[in-house]
């Protein structure tokens, strides 16, 4: 783990630290399926999550805070409260390794996406609209 003086609360934060592409960034963002059950999608910095496709709705921090026990921009890939169901984006895979954060708004790890797939459990997808 990695802790810095500034926060690495967005995927620009966080690449700007640590002095890599955004893309190498892997954010953790919740969001909830149809029947209000916590979905966790861990996707590169660089994409944008096309909730409308994947059936999913955002999260409020309060809701976030809940389920993970962290706080919106400090949530790591695993390590939650609970075990959920987790989508990972397809575009990590071109990465040798990446980053993620580690559980507070300034702190993150770096791992790779065998690790990401091994420790979520979790179902490798097309997460961005543009593909």
């Amino acid at each position: 783990m990695i802790e810095f003086p500034k926060s690495t609360r967005t995927a620009q934060e966080a690449a700007d630290q640590i002095g890599c592409s955004v893309g190498q960034i892997a954010k953790s963002l919740i969001f909830k399926d149809t029947s209000g059950k916590p979905i966790l999608v861990v996707a590169s910095g660089i994409n944008r999550v096309d909730s409308e496709r994947l059936k999913l709705f955002k999260a409020d921090a309060d809701y976030v805070k809940e389920v993970t026990g962290y706080v919106i921009g400090g949530i790591p890939p695993w390590g939650h409260k609970s075990k959920i169901t987790t989508y990972i984006d397809e575009d990590l895979k071109q990465y040798d390794k990446f980053w993620a954060s580690s559980g507070k708004t300034n702190t993150v790890f770096e791992l790779t996406f065998d690790e990401l797939v091994k420790e979520t459990e979790g179902s490798v997808m097309t997460i961005s609209s543009s593909k």
